[in-house]
């Protein structure tokens, strides 16, 4: 199929951008990417009035690193993300993680911003942000407000941004230290069956602190494992230690049955690759001490 007629409009900057937003009330869709929004124009699951293309707008297309963090523009490219040497730097999880999103064709159009407005449920960006603990800046004609990612979706595809606004950069204050990340998908680049992200802090004592445990396609968003969180926190992440957040890592999940995997084998997966990115988290500070 074809997608249905529209009005296509190319903004010269972010304020006419808004007006067009406004003037359709809620009828328009904003093109980045356009890895997800052109198959859904065109299997006619989305029909706007009007698209406006904000690829022309330079200022959504940096990345800024400052102190221990970034900001990254909501038209930077997965590419431009997997192959940056700052990024490499300053956010070596999302650098690991980018290379996980479709194939190399989707990773040069596809924006980091699309993604996150996207909202796929087995999204690696989407779960980075979280788990680095991001802030997501959104534009409308009243001004720039901050949403913490953890607050950012309503549910599946349900980004919490108003129909006027734009989501324009991506703000990670700090990364930790150490990271790991493990996917399982049914063949590579596929959409994932689940994901788990870690990150912490080992201090000196060979403790560990600020662990957080993010896990992705086993509920209707990302999710943190808060009760996994808590059991390894202030720990030596133990074998024990690292089993039993695994095991409370399962209050967190709400998991579907598809066409990749049934609920019950992802949570029957879910304690096994948290325990898997917990040795590996243990490991990485183990060979830096």
């Amino acid at each position: 199929m074809k997608a249905a007629d529209f009005i296509y409009h190319k903004p010269s900057d972010l304020a006419e951008a808004l007006r067009y937003l406004e003037d359709y009330d809620g009828e328009a869709r904003v093109l980045a990417g356009g890895q997800s929004l052109t198959p859904m124009l065109n299997m006619r699951l989305w029909r706007p009035a009007a698209l406006i293309d904000i690829n022309g707008l330079g200022e959504l297309s940096r990345i800024v690193v400052h102190g221990d963090g970034a900001r990254i523009g909501a038209l930077v490219r997965h590419a431009e993300v997997e192959d940056s040497a700052l990024v490499a730097q300053q956010l070596p999880l999302l650098a690991a993680m980018v290379r996980y999103v479709g194939d190399r064709q989707v990773r040069n159009r596809g924006t980091i911003g699309g993604s996150l407005v996207q909202g796929d449920p087995t999204g690696e960006m989407p779960l980075a942000c979280l788990v680095l603990g991001a802030t997501i800046r959104v534009t409308g004609r009243a001004g720039t407000r901050g949403i913490a990612m953890v607050d950012f979706y309503a549910g599946a595809y349900a980004a919490r941004i108003e129909a006027d606004e734009i989501l324009t950069e991506i703000h990670i204050s700090e990364h930790r230290p150490y990271y790991a990340f493990h996917e399982l998908c049914r063949r590579h680049n596929d959409f994932a069956v689940l994901s788990v992200a870690v990150t912490g802090v080992m201090c000196a004592d060979g403790t560990w602190q600020k662990i957080r445990i993010g896990l992705g396609g086993v509920h209707e968003t990302p999710v943190l494992a808060e009760d996994g969180m808590a059991r390894v926190e202030g720990s030596r992440l133990h074998d024990a230690d690292i089993v039993a957040a695994g095991e409370a890592a399962l209050v967190a999940i709400d998991p579907p049955s598809d066409v990749r995997a049934s609920a019950e084998y992802r949570a029957h997966l879910v304690p096994r690759y948290v325990a898997r990115a917990l040795r590996d988290l243990r490991a990485s500070g183990e060979r830096e001490a």
